[in-house]
C-alpha cells in the first residue's frame, strides 16, 4: 500500500491537535493538581504529556489506516466513533482538571473507556493494525480510570 503522507499527516495532527487544545485550556489547573493526594503507582507529572502525545500519534496513526481503506458503512462509522471518542477524550480534561469534578470525569472516563473499545474493535475489523495500535491507549485510559478514582477517593 502507498503511503498518503497528506492524509497521514492530517490523521495524527487531528489527535495531536485536540490534546495540544486540552492541554491550552487545562494549563492553570495543573498547579492545583499538584497539590493532591494521590494513590501508590502516580507518575511523576512529566509522564502525562510524553504519554499522551505517543497516544495520540498511533491514534492518528490508526485513524488514516481506517481512511484510506476501502469505502464502506463500517469505515464511516468507525471514523464517525473514533471522533466521539476524542471529544470524550478532550471533555474528560476540562471535567477533571478545571471543574475538579472527579467522580463525573470518572463515570466519564469509563463512557470513553468503553467508545475506545468499540472503536478499536470496528478500527480492527477494517484493518488489524489499526485495531492493535489502539491496545497502549486503551491501557493508558485503564490506568488513568484507577488514578481518576483513587483521587476522588483520596480527595
Amino acid at each position: 500500500m502507498k503511503i498518503q503522507l497528506k492524509n497521514l499527516i492530517v490523521g495524527i495532527l487531528i489527535p495531536l491537535a485536540v490534546g495540544g487544545l486540552s492541554a491550552l485550556f487545562t494549563m492553570g489547573s495543573m498547579e492545583s493538581f499538584e497539590t493532591l493526594n494521590k494513590p501508590p503507582l502516580s507518575p511523576p507529572g512529566w509522564l502525562f504529556p510524553v504519554v499522551w502525545s505517543v497516544l495520540f500519534i498511533l491514534m492518528g496513526i490508526a485513524s488514516y489506516l481506517v481512511y484510506v481503506s476501502p469505502r464502506s458503512y463500517d469505515r464511516k462509522s468507525a471514523l464517525t466513533l473514533y471522533g466521539i471518542q476524542l471529544f470524550f477524550n478532550f471533555v474528560w480534561s476540562l471535567l477533571f482538571f478545571n471543574l475538579e469534578a472527579y467522580l463525573f470525569a470518572f463515570i466519564w472516563l469509563v463512557a470513553l473507556w468503553i467508545l475506545i473499545i468499540i472503536t478499536a474493535i470496528k478500527f480492527y475489523r477494517i484493518s488489524k493494525s489499526a485495531g492493535y495500535l489502539l491496545i497502549p491507549y486503551i491501557i493508558w485510559v485503564t490506568f488513568a480510570g484507577y488514578l481518576n478514582f483513587a483521587i476522588y477517593l483520596l480527595n
